[in-house]
C-alpha cells in the first residue's frame, strides 16, 4: 500500500523559509513521479513542482521558479520542497502526490496529467504572514 505523509508546514513571516517533507512508502524511488501541489481557499489546485523519472525531468511553476527547490533522499524514500523567500500568496495547503511507474514528464504531471499521480497525501498547511 502506497502512503505519502507530508510534514514541515507552519506559520512563517514573509521572506522566510520552510522545508516540506513527503515521506513515501509502498514504492521505491527508481521509476516514479512525484509532485507538490497547493490549494489556497477559493483557488484552484496548482502544480508547484514535480519530478519524473521519465527523462529525469523536473518542473517548477512560474510562480515559484527561483524560490522553491524539489529534491529527494532516495535512501529515506523522502522528497523535499525547500521554499525560500516565501510570500503571503504562497499561503495554501500543500499536497504531495506520486505514482510508480512514471509515464509522463514532470511538466505533464504538474499540469494536464495530474490525475496520473494516483496517490496523494493529506496535505500540510503553510501560512505566510505579511
Amino acid at each position: 500500500e502506497v502512503q505519502l505523509v507530508e510534514s514541515g508546514g507552519g506559520l512563517v513571516q514573509a521572506g522566510g523559509s520552510l522545508r516540506l517533507s513527503c515521506a513515501a512508502s509502498g514504492f521505491t524511488f527508481d521509476d516514479y513521479a512525484i509532485g507538490w501541489f497547493r490549494q489556497a481557499p477559493g483557488k484552484e489546485r496548482e502544480g508547484v513542482s514535480c519530478f519524473s523519472s521519465v527523462q529525469g525531468s523536473t518542473y517548477y511553476a512560474d510562480s515559484v521558479k527561483g524560490r522553491f527547490t524539489i529534491s529527494s533522499d532516495n535512501a529515506k524514500n523522502t522528497v523535499y520542497l525547500q521554499m525560500n523567500s516565501l510570500q503571503p500568496e504562497d499561503t495554501a495547503v500543500y499536497y504531495c502526490a506520486a505514482v510508480a511507474p512514471a509515464f509522463y514528464s514532470a511538466r505533464d504531471y504538474c499540469g494536464p496529467y495530474y490525475y496520473g499521480l494516483k496517490f496523494w497525501g493529506k496535505g500540510t498547511l503553510v501560512t505566510v504572514s505579511s
